[in-house]
Parts: C-alpha cells; structure tokens; sequence
C-alpha cells in the first residue's frame, strides 16, 4: 500500500500502539516514538532471579477489544495470541474469616453467596441483569464514541440511553446503590470495590459505575497465555507486521504547531513532519512539556487524580493451593480506608490487599515448581511528595501482617526475592503525572463529561488517547479511545 499521509504516535504504551495498528489500516504511515526501551507502557514485564513478574496491569476482559484490531487487520489472531476463560474470577477473604469465590457462572455465584452470606440468590442474578442493561443501553454507548462532540447526541441507541438513566445512576454514590440492593455487608463491601476499577472511591462515584461488573462476571474474565505481557507483544508484532515504525529510547521534546494546527514533533532538535500527531502520553504532561502550554495543564488538573498503586513483586518459596489467580484480602473497614486513599491521603493500617499469582496458571513458567509469583498490590493515594521510602516499610509490614493472619502462616521466611514498585517510579516510567494509573477518578457525578476529549479543541490535527483521555482508564477503555481517535481521523481526512 502507498502511504501519502504520515501520523505520528507519542508513546508505545497499548492505546499508543493500538493506534498506530488503526492508522496504519486507514492508509497512514505511521512512526511511534518512545521514551522507553520497550512497548507496552505499563503493560511490561520483568526477571527476578527464577520468578517472571507482570509488573502492570493483572485483569484481563473483553479480548474482543484485541480481535476486533486483528480482524480489522486481516491477520489471524492465533498466531499471536490466545487466552482462556476463568471459572472464578476473584476470590474474596474478609477479616472474620468468610471466603467467597466469585464464580464466572452467575448462578453458581448466586448460591455461593446465599451460602457464605446468607444473600439472597435473586438480589444478585438482579444486579447483574441490571449491570448489563447499563452497559448495553448507556455505557456502550459513551464508551465507544466522543461525549465531546454533538454528533454523539444523535446517534442511534441516544434514546434509549436516556430512557435507560434512573436518578440512582447519577445521583446516588456506587455504595448507596449497592446498600439499597443487597442485604449483607459482605456483598456491598465485594461490590464497592468495583471503583476500584478506575482508580475512584465508591463512597462518592455515581451509581453508573454498576456497570463495571458486567465486564467481569457477564462477559467474562480471561487469561492471556503467557501473562498480560503476550496483550502487548501480540500487538507489537501486529503493528509490525503493519509497517508501522518503532523508535524506541526516542523520547518527544515537544509538538511543531503552526497556524494552530499540529505538524509534527522535534527530537533531539530535529523536526519530524506529520499530518496528524496522536499523544498517548499523560494530557497533563502533553500540554505541561510538549505544548509548552501550563495555563491547560493546570486546567487539566482541575480534575481529581485517581488514586495509585504500591506494588510488591514477591517470589514466594512455597506453594498455596488455596489461592486463586486472583485474591482480595479485605479491609475490615472499607469507609475508612477509601477516607485514607482520597481525603488525608496518609497511609492506611489495615489496608486491602490484591494479591495475583500467573503460575497458577502456568507452572513451571513464571516460577519454579513448588514457587509462586506473587504480585501484591494496595491502593495508595496518588503522589504528593508523601515519603515512599517510610510508606513501603509501613505498608509492607500492614500487608505481612494481613495475609498471616488470613492464611493462618509465616509470609515472610518465604520471600526469595523482592521488587517494590511506588507511585514516584510509576510516574518517572510511565508519565502518569502523580503515578495516577487512571488519569483522573470518577467521584464527580459529572466525571465522565469532565475527562478530556480525543482531540484538540483548538489545535488542528492533534489527538489523544490512553487513561487519561476519555473513555478512560484500564486496558479495555485505553484500547476504546484508540478506536474513538481513528474515527475521529477517518472523518476529518474524508472532508479534507
């Protein structure tokens, strides 16, 4: 194919690189410059000693995001990649003991939890017919096309989508919701920490984010074989096989502009000419270091900042039959800790713990027989100058404590090897200003309206993607706006 209009990508990360399949589909020639060594952004992988580690993202659902990619590119996706369902998607423990497996089958998920809470089977198989009918009729919508843009007020399901909105989607916080519809706490607590999901607090996100369940327990939840490094890899070789160029350690040092329209970008005080440029970098830092532009990225900051992670990667020299791939070892005091996360953003003594182990699903793989690969994961508040040194010992010890208690055991003589992984080195690797892993939250009712657009409002020719543009953030949301962004750039070029 001959390419007559050249685009350029800011950043490898996977809305950058899924960008870069889709133009290259719509007959650019794109170039993808990164700052890293590496694709991928936060979907990357490390070596401890004999342990593999994912050290980003760990859920995966709708892998039709990554068929669609494939199909459009008329490559066979099994070359590249394959993925298993899960029967369960998380297992849940809570501080007085009870345990929960949340079973992809809702109705062997419905009896579990009728049996460990006494929760009635109806009020679940409900809240997932309703988290479904959101997603279908409202979220589908929003989140596969622009809010920015008037066409989107008109298009076909509009209607439908507005008949579908109660007053407790956008008015009631996600917990309200979730205590006016299930009876026993344990279920609320399971439900809340859906916000999660976005990086937000479910004690002032709108009821609409009911809808995140759908994803995992309707549609699905998946492993990809060979962990969610493969996601990355399989669309790196895809972008390849595109013709699309990678320039890796090529960091941006800012975007050309010229008669308010985009036209390139300088590196290394070079000028590289583009028709289109697409930033997948962090907007804050897009308009902050590239743009030269500080007056709109304190505008950006008007918004929240998600919350962040701190990550221990652990090779664990013992195995744990009763662990899932997915484990949440719960706070006893939910309220509380999201009060720590979004409020005094001060460390949390009790606080939940996220614990994925891969070689559950490949042994041998990741971790030698008998070993485990234990990413081990608390939400913290994103960074404020707080003192992560201080954090990671109070944390780590809040953690240990937690999971022996749980798991009736000694963790710590069964450490081999340790990566610790804070919101400063997020934001230094990835350029999510604050180690914010969403961009900005959820916790105004009006959030999804507030995130910025997929394109300039007053630079021609200049796109965004990635989580902290709209849809937002997540592997599922990132992979939507590079799909809402290619839209956007098919329609201009047709007018032009």
């Amino acid at each position: 194919m001959s390419h007559s209009k050249k685009a350029i990508v800011i950043g490898a990360g996977i809305a950058g690189i899924a960008s870069a399949i889709r133009l290259s589909i719509e007959g650019f020639e794109v170039s993808v410059y990164e700052k890293n060594d590496y694709p991928g952004g936060k979907i990357s992988e490390f070596n401890l000693g004999e342990y593999q580690f994912d050290a980003g993202p760990s859920l995966f659902t709708q892998p039709e995001n990554i068929e669609e990619l494939f199909a459009l590119a008329g490559e066979p996706i099994e070359k590249y990649f394959q993925y298993q369902s899960l029967p369960i998607s998380f297992k849940y423990f809570y501080d007085d003991g009870t345990v929960i497996n949340a079973y992809t089958d809702n109705q062997a998920f419905a009896e579990e939890l009728e049996n460990k809470t006494g929760e009635k089977q109806a009020a679940l198989l409900s809240y997932l017919e309703s988290s479904k009918k959101v997603y279908q009729n409202i979220a589908g919508l929003f989140l596969n096309n622009s809010l920015h843009q008037i066409k989107t007020l008109f298009s076909p399901g509009v209607g439908k989508a507005f008949a579908t909105l109660r007053w407790k989607y956008l008015f009631k916080s996600m917990n309200d919701l979730n205590a006016a519809h299930f009876t026993k706490a344990h279920t609320i607590q399971l439900f809340n920490r859906f916000a999660t999901y976005n990086g937000s607090n479910p004690y002032q996100a709108p009821g609409m984010l009911s809808l995140i369940p759908h994803l995992e327990l309707n549609q699905g939840t998946f492993y990809p074989k060979g962990g969610m490094i493969s996601i990355s890899n399989a669309l790196y070789q895809l972008a390849l096989k595109k013709g699309v160029r990678f320039h890796f350690s090529t960091p941006v040092d800012r975007i050309i502009q010229h008669e308010n329209s985009a036209q390139g970008v300088v590196i290394n005080r070079k000028n590289r000419f583009a028709d289109i440029v697409v930033s997948n970098m962090d907007v804050y830092f897009t308009y902050q270091r590239l743009l030269l532009d500080p007056f709109k990225a304190t505008e950006v900051l008007k918004q929240e900042r998600s919350s962040s992670a701190l990550i221990f990667y652990w090779g664990i020299n013992h195995p744990f039959p009763t662990l899932e791939l997915h484990n949440i070892f719960f706070t006893k005091n939910y309220q509380a800790e999201f009060e720590s996360l979004f409020t005094t953003k001060k460390a949390y003594a009790d606080p939940t713990v996220y614990v994925n182990i891969t070689s559950k699903m490949e042994p041998g793989l990741q971790a030698p027989g008998g070993k485990e690969n234990w990413f081990v994961m608390v939400n913290v508040p994103a960074n404020m100058g707080q003192d992560w040194l201080e954090l990671r010992a109070k944390y780590r010890v809040a953690i240990i404590e937690k999971l022996n208690k749980i798991l009736g055991t000694d963790i710590e003589p069964m450490i081999e090897v340790e990566e610790v992984l804070d919101p400063v080195i997020i934001e230094n690797r990835t350029h999510s200003y604050m180690g914010s892993l969403y961009g900005t939250s959820s916790n105004s009712k009006m959030a999804a309206f507030l995130r910025h657009p997929n394109f300039s409002k007053k630079i021609k020719n200049l796109y965004f993607v990635g989580g902290s543009v709209h849809p937002g953030g997540g592997i599922p949301l990132c992979l939507k706006s590079a799909a809402i962004m290619s839209r956007m750039v098919a329609k201009d070029f047709k007018e032009k």
